[in-house]
């Protein structure tokens, strides 16, 4: 039987598309994909996602353990600090893409739905090897987590939830609302937008999503809901990964252009592997493809290089930029911006060009 979440009552009165998503009932879509994703880039909206898992860190031993297993300099978070990162195997591939968030005593990670259990047997067999002292709670069922994304987000909540205002990108902050509802915000997200997410009590979310969602039907309304097809969409054009497509177990964060969320200066699982990939350059790279017309290049589609083969990882039509975009893995001698490739979309070979990453970056003064 599939997981609900505290939302789904909302889901359905609001006349949501239910799909399986690893293993939970979610929305795909409550009215469309390409509106719901228009008025995220334009306005401001709000997803359930409270199926990703969330897992709090605590003891004498926490940090040592996140040194680890996190690929990030744990030593250097402060409280009210979040990161993102990755947490990998000793041959360097990725087990999970992750947020991280520091409080005064406590750790919280938010990790994919899809590799929750995953992850959390890996904590407890690298607590075992290493004898190491410190508790992992696993609070995804006994909370509820939103994400509201888009321009006039900040403005909107800033009166409902006063330290959003004060907020920078990637720190977190506790509240209360209406002085019963305990939350944390963090200014995060998964779309390319500003905005931010919020993890709260299962039993107060259904009153603080009313509380926020308002009279959605309206059409001046600035939050409306919106589903997992414009959240993958989004994603998508801001160039963010998605595991089980562009990360995997088989994929190293050099390859996928995810260097950056790598501190060298430390040793953790997967840091002997991923120097040496580091060292002798990777095999293959990340890329973003624009094809020629409006057809969409599914996942493992041939791309075609100079050189050799890649496969897509994602692909769609952009809302927002009215192009047929793409993610794909490519030979890295091929993987320069500009190269002319080509995609085999059942038996119609389609030209695409190599570009740049992210497809879409807002404007920050919005």
């Amino acid at each position: 039987m599939l997981k609900r979440t505290p939302f789904h009552d909302f889901h359905i009165s609001a006349g949501a598309k239910m799909v399986d998503f690893a293993g939970w009932e979610m929305p795909l879509m409550y009215r469309s994909i390409v509106d719901e994703h228009l008025h995220t880039r334009t306005s401001g909206s709000i997803f359930d996602v409270s199926h990703m898992g969330r897992l709090q860190i605590s003891g004498p031993d926490a940090e040592r353990f996140l040194q680890q297993v996190f690929t990030r300099n744990v030593e250097l978070m402060k409280p009210g600090q979040c990161r993102y990162g990755l947490i990998c195997q000793e041959q360097g591939g990725i087990l999970d893409d992750v947020i991280l968030s520091r409080d005064k005593k406590n750790w919280l990670m938010v990790v994919n739905a899809s590799n929750r259990e995953k992850i959390v047997r890996h904590f407890h067999t690298v607590r075992h090897q290493q004898g190491l002292d410190f508790d992992l709670s696993d609070n995804t069922e006994s909370t509820a987590m939103i994400a509201l994304q888009g321009p006039k987000v900040i403005e909107r909540i800033s009166g409902h939830l006063e330290e959003v205002a004060n907020l920078k990108r990637y720190e977190f902050a506790s509240g209360s609302f209406m002085m019963l509802v305990k939350y944390t915000v963090s200014r995060t997200g998964y779309t390319g937008e500003d905005g931010v997410e919020i993890i709260l009590s299962s039993k107060m979310a259904p009153m603080v999503m009313k509380a926020l969602a308002g009279k959605f039907d309206r059409p001046d309304t600035t939050l409306k809901p919106a589903g997992l097809g414009a959240r993958d969409t989004l994603r998508l054009e801001a160039g963010m990964p998605l595991y089980g497509h562009e990360l995997s177990e088989q994929i190293d964060p050099i390859s996928a252009g995810l260097e950056w969320a790598i501190s060298w200066d430390k040793s953790f699982i997967g840091s002997d592997a991923l120097n040496q990939i580091r060292q002798q350059g990777p095999t293959q790279k990340l890329v973003g493809l624009e094809l020629e017309g409006k057809r969409i290049a599914r996942q493992f589609t041939v791309v075609k290089t100079p050189s050799g083969e890649g496969r897509v990882t994602s692909g769609t039509f952009s809302p927002t930029l009215q192009k047929s975009i793409a993610m794909a893995y490519v030979p890295q001698v091929d993987a320069k911006p500009g190269t002319i490739v080509s995609l085999d979309l059942k038996g119609q070979t389609i030209p695409a060009r190599i570009v740049p990453l992210p497809f879409y970056k807002r404007n920050p003064s919005a």
